[in-house]
């Protein structure tokens, strides 16, 4: 009986042991578009495009009755994102960037990537999300880099602490 007991037990060890990991969760962020005014639906297809690219965090438009995330407002200066933490804050879809010719979906996507705790990188590449406005004003790419989504899984799957921060995407 007790060599029953102690084989079951080390059988019970041995799985655990080879067991995979359980994949963690995939972080819900709610964000409110109400205030985007104009530019509602391009902060859609901001959110859809990272929901496309990333596994360990969705966006998701916030359902009644509960406290959003993230919030998003429209004025006329320039895009820029103010975060408290990763995956909180607020950004604005400034029409200054709209009016001077730079891609709403892409500056839409790139304010997201700030709250998903990206920062301004200025390469000047049009395939680089966060390089943001040192991009050219023809750049139609709305689509962060695999460098820039797998630092997003990463992120979100080890709920590492990003500092709060303000982003602006004037180029300095």
């Amino acid at each position: 009986m007790l060599m029953k007991r102690v084989a079951a037990a080390l059988v019970f060890v041995f799985a655990l042991a080879w067991a995979t990991p359980a994949q963690a969760a995939v972080r819900v962020l709610y964000y409110d578009a109400s205030q985007a005014q104009e530019f509602v639906a391009v902060v859609d297809q901001g959110a859809q495009i990272w929901n496309s690219r990333v596994t360990n965090v969705r966006l998701e438009p916030v359902p009644a009755g509960r406290t959003p995330n993230i919030r998003v407002y429209a004025d006329n200066g320039w895009p820029r994102t103010y975060t408290s933490s990763l995956g909180n804050g607020y950004w604005y879809m400034g029409r200054e960037a709209v009016n001077d010719g730079y891609y709403k979906p892409r500056i839409a996507a790139h304010e997201f990537g700030h709250i998903l705790g990206l920062p301004d990188r200025r390469t000047g590449l049009c395939g680089d999300l966060m390089s943001g406005s040192s991009a050219p004003v023809s750049c139609t790419n709305a689509n962060p880099s695999s460098t820039e989504a797998a630092t997003v899984n990463r992120l979100f799957g080890t709920s590492a602490p990003v500092p709060a921060g303000y982003f602006t995407e004037r180029a300095a």
